[in-house]
């Protein structure tokens, strides 16, 4: 002999206040943009999630590539931004051709940019090609601003 089947009236509490589906929407709302505003305890300013790092970033994501419009950060072209104990910077980034025609210029934007960061007391730029960036260093955002999500 089958089990009966379980049916969603059944699971339904008959006594507990119904939750209409806006209601529903705005609490969840509510409780992911509580959860993305919320930032690291304790991070020391140069480590992602400190302020001085985030400020580095957010002065890198302002500069944008002249072919492609999306910023350099969101491109894939920074591999890394380490932030010293003396708030002295250093981004290593690339390009995405060696033969690209801002590849004298863009090194020294992204340069005088993290200097210009209030906190930062030096900013230096090491341009490598090793590894060639690629589309699979986009992040998702840059890929739906390109449309290739």
């Amino acid at each position: 002999m089958k089990p009966p089947r379980a049916r969603v009236s059944d699971a339904v509490d008959e006594e507990a206040p119904t939750e209409n589906l806006a209601e529903k929407l705005e609490r969840k709302r509510d409780y992911l943009e509580g959860f993305l505003a919320k930032k690291p305890a304790n991070v020391p300013s140069g480590e992602p999630g400190g302020e001085l790092y985030e400020a580095v970033v957010a002065a890198i994501r302002e500069i944008y590539d002249p072919e492609i419009p999306v910023n350099i950060y969101d491109l894939g072209l920074i591999y890394a931004v380490d932030v010293s104990a003396e708030a002295d910077v250093v981004i290593t980034m690339t390009l995405t051709t060696p033969h690209c025609p801002v590849a004298e210029s863009m090194p020294a934007e992204v340069e005088l940019r993290a200097g210009a960061v209030p906190g930062v007391r030096d900013a230096q730029v090491n341009l490598v090609f090793d590894p060639p960036w690629d589309p699979a260093k986009m992040s998702d955002e840059a890929r739906l601003e390109l449309g290739m999500l």
